[in-house]
């Protein structure tokens, strides 16, 4: 993609604005929040207190609104205090410009590698460094400067005890991550009917088991229905799949196809009718003819073989989904293989030795976050000497704007750069117009910085641009109240603004971090993940009586998360202006369509594991020995960009096709579930080869050609 291509997509996208289901009560409660705040404030201390107080509040609000699965309080406490003490550093060093300067560095710096404890970690570490630069400007004196940061933590306190005291849909984000995992499995049900190889998106899963993870504190609070329902539904899928692929016995066509529709599509209404109770607290509402079906003595009539078993097995987890959405099934209810893991998330404490151990596993010249550490950092400083340059006053705006739009990928910094521009220079006019026809004392100013703060919350879902035109007039209305000259700041907002987001722009392009290059990495991790998982299962089959459900479940989280961590890689690299380095977009689709294939092909191959007291099945340990041994290989190939070569797995399964006479006289047949995943597994790899193949190479790919 060309630079001009980029920066309108990146334009576009900052400016884009979306329609998303609004959340009135919840942006109510931090609006009041924020009132009552700058209210107390106003009266008793006066209105440069009162406006950083107000910043304290708006911001602990903003981050209750983060994407994270921790208590919505414990956001907020943790983003007043934190503000708090940034606040107060920055003004005590702020009088020795060189002293302050080393800090901004140092603390930008540790504010970029912050994203490695995730989204809402970076996004709260940016807003400290970035409001700190305003309201160090308010204080006098270092007894003024303590007085401000106590009110920046009272803010954040406030808008937590509002969250306790007023709760709205309590554990509602937990009840929509599991719904839309039960939603997920639903959909995935019905296009099994039209396509029985239907691929499926493990995502909802994914943010389903990332959602169930507590603490103490909470697994003691959290709704029956939450507890075990994940579990279940994960082990749904991989029955679904081989219900419904023919290589698993039940043909294209007849009546077994038929009924086997039947199933599905009653599996796909269980599960909806669960996903609606679990969203919304209320009971299930079934059908009889879909419990009908699904408990009809005719499924041990007309199928046969895996698919009976399947289908015996998809009735039983269909029952475990609907006790535990009806608030009767727990844990020790559902049978022991099916027992979900308890996932505890650590307290915010035993968090910080964990999050420093994130950031320092980034500290290396090719991470992301260590790059974006070193972006921000210098962008501060540099624009915190433009600012001063600039003979406008209230330098600061242009850090802070650099600060706020950076992110570790380039998309995300320049669309954000465009849509606070835009949001800016729209928030600013509408709020000149008010103030040159209203003229607000500072009571009316911080009314009205409410409203806008309201608005803000209220609308920050629909588009980045749309938050900025609130948050601009927030921000003139409450320095207003302050007793800044608004036609002052509405020149410095506008210019300065424009300067920050043309640095944070031209820093990514001076200092990139681009993820195209990288591809290739990708896509050989997500092999091995893909790859292990399938030789694991197999392993069961060879070895049934040592069978571990648990080393089963973590090569399943691996090759999820490797899947994830493509799939993010691979939308980013499609807005960089990067020329593909060894890999096509065209490649990249059908690599990706392939492994997803082998991913599938192992989990139909999961939903048959034997019982602990089977026989052991021939030949399973060699074929999972062969997928380890060639898959080494095949990834070092990838990132070389050479073509992987599966022939030591094509050995594998060949042998079973020629099966050596015992003593007796026999010949020892393997289990036909084996033997058709293994064909499976085996095709979805030489369709991975094909795909990297763009000179159009041969089914199987010789050694002699995958070194050339």
């Amino acid at each position: 993609m060309s630079w001009l291509r980029a920066l309108k997509e990146t334009a576009r996208s900052g400016l884009e604005i979306e329609r998303q289901r609004l959340e009135p009560l919840i942006a109510f409660r931090g609006a009041a929040g924020l009132a009552l705040v700058i209210g107390v404030s106003l009266v008793l201390f006066g209105p440069e207190i009162a406006a950083s107080s107000a910043f304290g509040a708006f911001q602990a609000a903003i981050a209750t609104f983060q994407r994270s699965w921790r208590p919505r309080p414990v956001l907020a406490l943790v983003s007043g205090v934190s503000l708090a003490v940034t606040t107060f550093v920055g003004y005590v060093s702020g009088a020795h410009v060189v002293l302050f300067l080393c800090l901004l560095g140092a603390w930008t710096f540790l504010a970029g590698l912050a994203w490695a404890a995730g989204p809402t970690g970076g996004i709260i570490a940016a807003s400290n460094v970035a409001i700190m630069l305003v309201t160090i400007t308010l204080p006098t004196s270092v007894v003024d400067a303590a007085a401000h940061a106590g009110m920046i933590a009272v803010g954040g306190f406030v808008q937590a005890a509002l969250i306790v005291l007023f709760p709205v849909r309590r554990w509602g984000a937990q009840r929509d991550a599991l719904a839309d995992a039960l939603a997920a499995e639903a959909d995935y049900a019905r296009r099994l009917r039209l396509d029985p190889v239907a691929p499926f998106d493990p995502l909802p899963l994914m943010t389903a088991r990332s959602a169930a993870a507590v603490t103490p504190r909470q697994a003691r609070r959290r709704p029956a229905e939450l507890h075990g329902a994940r579990g279940v539904a994960e082990r749904l899928r991989p029955v679904l799949a081989s219900l419904a692929d023919p290589a698993m016995g039940v043909p294209g066509d007849g009546l077994e196809r038929l009924w086997v529709n039947e199933l599905l599509g009653a599996a796909g209404s269980v599960l909806d009718a669960a996903a609606r109770a679990v969203r919304h607290g209320e009971p299930v509402h079934l059908s009889a003819t879909d419990l009908g079906v699904l408990k009809t003595p005719d499924n041990d009539v007309i199928l046969v073989g895996p698919a009976r078993r399947a289908a015996d097995r998809l009735a039983a987890l269909l029952d475990d989904v609907l006790e535990i959405a009806e608030g009767t099934g727990t844990d020790s209810g559902i049978p022991t293989d099916l027992a979900p893991d308890t996932r505890h998330r650590p307290t915010l404490l035993k968090l910080v030795p964990v999050v420093l151990a994130s950031m320092r596993r980034e500290l290396h010249h090719g991470s992301p976050v260590m790059r974006q550490a070193i972006r921000v950092a210098v962008v501060a400083v540099s624009g915190y000497f433009v600012g001063e340059a600039v003979p406008l006053g209230h330098g600061y705006w242009a850090p802070m704007t650099a600060v706020m739009v950076m992110r570790p990928e380039f998309s995300q910094t320049y669309a954000r750069a465009a849509g606070r521009f835009g949001g800016t220079l729209v928030g600013v006019g509408l709020a000149t117009a008010v103030v040159q026809t209203a003229t607000p004392d500072a009571r009316l100013s911080a009314l009205l910085a409410v409203v806008c703060a309201w608005l803000m919350y209220l609308l920050m879902r629909t588009g980045y641009a749309v938050g900025q035109v609130c948050v601009a007039a927030y921000v003139v209305f409450l320095l207003g109240m302050a007793g800044d000259d608004w036609s002052q700041t509405v020149t410095e907002r506008i210019v300065l603004t424009l300067v920050g987001g043309l640095l944070a722009m031209v820093s990514y392009a001076v200092y990139p971090a681009w993820e195209t290059p990288r591809l290739r990495n990708r896509l050989a991790e997500w092999l091995v993940a893909d790859v292990e998982y399938a030789a694991t299962v197999v392993d069961r089959y060879a070895d049934p009586a040592a069978r571990d459900a648990e080393d089963v479940r973590g090569a399943l989280i691996a090759t999820r998360e490797a899947r994830v961590a493509w799939q993010e890689a691979l939308a980013t690299a499609q807005h960089e202006p990067v020329r593909h380095r060894g890999i096509s977009r065209a490649a990249a689709t059908d690599a990706q369509h392939a492994l997803a294939q082998l991913g599938r092909s192992a989990m139909v191959l999961e939903a048959h594991l034997p019982a602990r007291s089977a026989d052991p099945v021939p030949g399973a340990a060699q074929l999972a020995e062969a997928l380890r041994r060639a898959t080494e290989k095949g990834a070092r190939a990838v990132r070389e960009r050479r073509l992987p070569d599966w022939q030591p797995v094509v050995d594998a399964v060949a042998h079973w096709d020629m099966p050596t006479p015992t003593d007796d006289g026999t010949t020892p047949v393997g289990d036909p579930v084996v033997r058709r995943g293994a064909a499976l597994l085996l095709d979805a790899l030489e369709e991975f080869t094909r795909a990297l193949d763009e000179r159009g190479g041969s089914t199987r790919v010789s050694s002699t050609l995958a070194e050339g």
